[in-house]
């Protein structure tokens, strides 16, 4: 069963300040390939990557290697990731009612950037350095619970 988590945006959110985003783990095909794509750009793009690396690589070169791809390369990874996020537009009324994301959902590029270090966080088991995690995980028919994550250093 796939992992799903829920992000909440606090108070200092700017315009997203309470917004509640759903992340789902991508199946197991997806992220291998997600996987073999990033750790292609990257070596395309002079990183040294471990021969027969895969996600736990990808994981330990964190999302600073995006700095080091092609804009083209990197877009195609990023957009991958948002179609792990749905949104939660009433999460008080309706707790079981999730859409995907409309533009108009995520207002500030911080929003963003924190849903990316939190998939990439649910995928790969820790946190980004610098990235102080929110993300909730649930299973289905458990209430939510928080997780630590730890941060890397």
């Amino acid at each position: 069963m796939r992992k799903v988590g829920t992000v909440t945006i606090g108070p200092d959110g700017g315009r997203d300040a309470g917004k509640t985003y759903v992340l789902t783990e991508m199946p197991a095909t997806k992220a291998e390939k997600w996987a073999a794509r990033a750790l292609l750009a990257m070596s395309k793009a002079g990183v040294e990557v471990p021969e027969g690396a895969g996600m736990e690589a990808v994981a330990g070169l964190g999302l600073n290697m995006l700095g080091n791809m092609s804009f083209e390369d990197a877009e195609i990874l990023m957009d991958e990731m948002m179609q792990c996020v749905t949104i939660q537009p009433d999460p008080q009324k309706n707790p079981n009612f999730t859409r995907p994301l409309l533009e108009e959902d995520i207002e500030e590029v911080q929003t963003r950037f924190k849903l990316r270090m939190e998939i990439f966080a649910l995928h790969t088991g820790f946190s980004m350095p610098g990235s102080q995690s929110t993300l909730t995980m649930m299973a289905p028919g458990q209430a939510f619970y928080p997780i630590q994550m730890s941060r890397a250093r």
